[in-house]
């Protein structure tokens, strides 16, 4: 997915004003707007192979598995964000009553693009961080067999990096082992 910066220090709240209305998705970094264009073909080939294999893992649970059009708030620094997945297995929680913007995932998923990736690294992980919800923080690559995951101890953070089609992904929080022989199900590297 490509991200483009079209426009520059909103408030939140012109932001969200802005973005209930546009024709395009976009994110918001501290004052910025950031458009997020469509996803590649393995990038939503990936993307759907997550949401299944946690889905069918957590949903007899009561967890709810969302795509990329959740939007999640974070605070005390204001963004809003669009991750590829999001779980959260408590009562969903909204910045406000048009439901539209989740505060309160466990769990968030994204696969990286070229464009994208330093952000989701960076940037979106630091305000992730901020939510003290958030347990997991997952960055899957689509152009290698590749994930990152990011697990909350505390207030540290354990990195753990997978690289191989036999490795299998343990979300911890929610309790859920994804092969990355699924994740990757009918993805083709050049």
């Amino acid at each position: 997915m490509s991200a483009v910066a079209v426009q520059t220090f909103l408030t939140p709240e012109e932001y969200l004003a802005f973005e209930r209305k546009a024709e395009f998705k976009s994110e918001y970094f501290n004052g910025e707007i950031v458009e997020m264009p469509g996803a590649s073909h393995a990038h939503n080939l990936i993307t759907v192979n997550a949401i299944n294999g946690i889905y069918n893992q957590v949903a007899e649970r009561g967890c709810r598995v969302y795509g990329s059009d959740m939007r999640v708030g974070t605070s005390p620094v204001t963004s809003y964000l669009y991750p590829d997945v999001t779980v959260v297995c408590d009562e969903p929680r909204f910045a406000d009553d048009v439901f539209d913007t989740l505060i309160n995932p466990l769990v968030l998923v994204e696969v990286l693009s070229p464009s994208t990736e330093a952000r989701d690294r960076g940037e979106k992980f630091a305000y992730c961080r901020q939510l003290e919800s958030v347990q997991e923080y997952v960055l899957i690559s689509q152009e290698r067999v590749g994930v990152e995951h990011y697990l909350r101890q505390g207030e540290k953070w354990v990195f753990e990096a997978l690289r191989e089609l036999t490795d299998v992904l343990g979300v911890v929080s929610i309790d859920c082992e994804l092969p990355l022989r699924d994740i990757y199900r009918f993805v083709e590297f050049a």
